[in-house]
């Protein structure tokens, strides 16, 4: 459009200048106009290469700026190679599953360290989450007492000493039916404590002198301890059994009778009210060391119940003394 408009120019200034100046040559204006379009045809290719080159410098731009980023992130990840989240955070250990253990068929063991260890972790929960009828305490119990009364197989109740560590054991035993105690409260249920009663177990011996002077160790043995507890007479009476070797089927007893009182919610205070030994044959074979003998069995003082159920019963005197006593079928000692 251009090139046409200034085509169009020349060729009216060539007309007019004909018109008005006849001595112009034609020629000349005819070589003036070729010259013209030859200028213009090289300023168009000149502008033509003028935009090529502009957009080659664009290129060359945008292909700089390319490299440059490339760069740029070639270098970024030289320095800051990729590193994997577990290479960075440590990772969280892994926390084994923690599973019960099963209770084996041996609860208790002779050491006395073992045994104390056992039973902290087998009870320490049962201590302080009990309850009266609690489902989780009773087989622990019936175990405890049925591993008790097997260890308390052939001692004689201990009552002529028993080895260091047997006694250790019986003890700790004791302790944890303490703990686990279904009636923390004896003496607000009398009925529980009421009937007849057979002593397994005492740390009450009869040793050296003793047991000599009063014929324990050939010529007379010792049967059944039996105490009667009479709730509503606030009576107690204890039989200790005799069995004489050497004549014809002669057995008796002592028998002690005394009376208590309630002192607090597990605690009796005993008062000494008589004794005899029959029949008349045991009483003259123990009268010269009648004294040696009440003396071991008087019953006076206090005794803490520590333990009862339905068949077994634990209780400590002022002496220091644990019994252990279960109930028994008999009536009438």
């Amino acid at each position: 459009m251009f090139f046409f408009f200034f085509f169009f120019f020349f060729f009216f200034r060539f007309w007019s200048s004909t018109e008005t100046n006849p001595t112009i040559c034609g020629c000349c204006h005819l070589t003036s106009i070729t010259q013209y379009i030859t200028f213009k045809h090289q300023s168009k290719t000149h502008t033509h290469n003028s935009l090529h080159l502009t957009n080659n410098i664009k290129i060359l731009k945008t292909n700089s700026v390319q490299h440059f980023f490339l760069q740029t992130k070639m270098g970024t990840k030289l320095l800051h190679p990729n590193i994997s989240p577990s290479h960075v955070l440590p990772s969280t250990p892994t926390i084994p599953k923690l599973t019960k253990l099963p209770t084996h068929k041996h609860f208790f063991f002779t050491s006395r360290s073992s045994f104390a260890i056992k039973v902290s972790d087998q009870t320490s929960n049962l201590l302080n989450n009990q309850t009266d009828n609690s489902p989780t305490n009773y087989p622990t119990i019936t175990h405890l007492k049925t591993k008790l009364n097997q260890t308390l197989q052939g001692l004689n109740r201990g009552i002529f000493g028993i080895p260091s560590e047997k006694k250790s054991e019986i003890e700790e035993m004791v302790k944890v039916l303490e703990g686990l105690n279904p009636n923390p409260n004896p003496t607000v249920d009398l009925d529980k404590l009421g009937g007849c009663w057979k002593l397994i177990y005492s740390t009450i011996t009869i040793l050296g002198s003793k047991r000599t002077k009063l014929g324990l160790r050939d010529f007379i043995s010792l049967g059944d301890f039996l105490q009667v507890i009479d709730v509503a007479k606030g009576k107690a009476v204890n039989e200790i059994m005799f069995n004489v070797r050497g004549l014809n089927l002669l057995s008796g007893k002592l028998v002690i009778e005394a009376s208590f009182n309630i002192s607090s919610k597990s605690r009796v205070d005993i008062r000494y009210d008589t004794s005899t030994i029959v029949p008349d044959q045991l009483m003259n074979m123990f009268r010269k060391n009648y004294d040696v003998l009440l003396g071991i069995f008087n019953p006076d003082g206090w005794l803490e119940i520590t333990y009862v159920d339905e068949t077994l019963r634990i209780g400590r005197d002022d002496k220091g003394n644990i019994f252990i006593l279960e109930r028994s079928n008999q009536t009438d000692p």
